[in-house]
């Protein structure tokens, strides 16, 4: 009987030992207040292996039990944690970090509205700013003929696509018109007072909207208002009232 326990204890001890010495492939994830935890450092301290989480903080390393993990990062508190039997027959090893909180000195703003691309050699001239309108036309205009895109679709013709094409150009063309004019209208109720236009100009009121998009058609009264220029304005406006109410008489 003493034999028997004996070999028993030999053999179960003898199995503890083996399986202490195996290597295992430990699947490990990383928890912790902090969002991004790509790039955090495993390193095994016996055999002196490492590697990192991916962006989830997810991780896997080959590992026995007893040895010690050591987790370090810029973005978390540094932790060592030992592995048991326990930690290699769970699926998911997880492991809770604290996230490293860096204080900063006082940081002190400047602005230098002399540097930017075109003092930088990077564009030769400033940037376009482009209105919604203008941008939603300008991609339209670069979708060429010769697109790789250009291709029947669900029956469609070549020629049927192309036109579907042109249609939207057309199309974002007079929003661009309309978004032009509503611009200039904005900029003649920044500039002038409705009794500028009722009082002097003799324009009655329920007509006095559709005066400004009557006026907003003239060139020379855009380039006025596109400068600013108050009194060239009131000149233009003056001319095309008088033009404006011998239709109204009509």
């Amino acid at each position: 009987m003493k034999l028997f326990k004996g070999i028993f204890l030999i053999l179960f001890f003898g199995q503890t030992l083996v399986q202490a010495q195996e290597l295992t492939l430990l699947k490990g994830k990383i928890t912790s207040q902090v969002k991004e935890l790509n790039e955090v450092y495993i390193t095994n301290l016996r055999s002196d292996s490492n590697t990192t989480t991916d962006r989830s903080g997810n991780f896997s390393m080959f590992v026995k039990v007893g040895d010690t993990l050591q987790f370090s990062g810029l973005q978390v508190v540094t932790k060592k944690a030992r592995i048991d039997q326990n930690d290699v027959a769970k699926q998911l090893y997880v492991i809770n970090l604290e996230g490293k909180v860096i204080p900063l000195d006082e940081v002190e703003v400047k602005t230098y509205p002399n540097i930017n691309a075109v003092s930088l050699g990077i564009l030769e001239k400033p940037a376009k700013h482009y209105t919604p309108a203008e941008r939603k036309l300008r991609a339209a205009e670069e979708f060429h003929w010769y697109s790789p895109l250009l291709i029947p679709i669900g029956g469609m013709s070549f020629d049927g696509l192309l036109n579907s094409i042109n249609g939207r150009r057309t199309m974002l063309q007079k929003e661009l018109k309309i978004e032009r004019k509503e611009l200039l209208l904005e900029k003649i109720e920044s500039l002038f007072k409705e009794e500028y236009f009722l009082d002097n100009l003799k324009i009655p009121k329920e007509y006095l909207r559709g005066f400004w998009y009557y006026a907003v058609e003239d060139p020379k009264l855009i380039e006025a208002l596109n400068a600013k220029n108050k009194i060239m304005a009131r000149f233009i406006f003056s001319d095309l009232a008088v033009k404006y109410l011998e239709i109204l008489k009509k």
